[in-house]
């Protein structure tokens, strides 16, 4: 594995650890991340809604306009398995916490 991908998938992994942590800012970053390809994750706008969707939950307003406008590009039943992702983590990650 080359260096960029390494770092790559530690810059992932360090954002899903602050994320499950519930910080705002990994949880944008995430839906960044997956919404434009970068990090070494491939495009996915179902994971990109859902992590924006939590930041939107946690509180950081920004990640609000990033989730719209993803949600223009994807179908009703795209959004729908966004959202259950995001109740899904939701729920594990305060299972964890408790």
């Amino acid at each position: 594995m080359g260096n960029s991908l390494k770092s790559a998938q530690f810059l992932i992994e360090s954002r899903m650890a602050d994320a499950a942590a519930g910080d705002g800012d990994a949880l944008y970053d995430l839906g960044i991340c997956y919404q434009t390809g970068t990090s070494g994750v491939a495009v996915d706008l179902i994971e990109a809604h859902k992590w924006f969707n939590l930041a939107a939950v946690s509180g950081f307003t920004a990640a609000q306009d990033a989730r719209a406008e993803v949600a223009e590009d994807m179908t009703a039943r795209e959004i729908a398995t966004a959202q259950a992702a995001a109740r899904a983590w939701l729920g594990m990650t305060r299972r964890l916490a408790a």
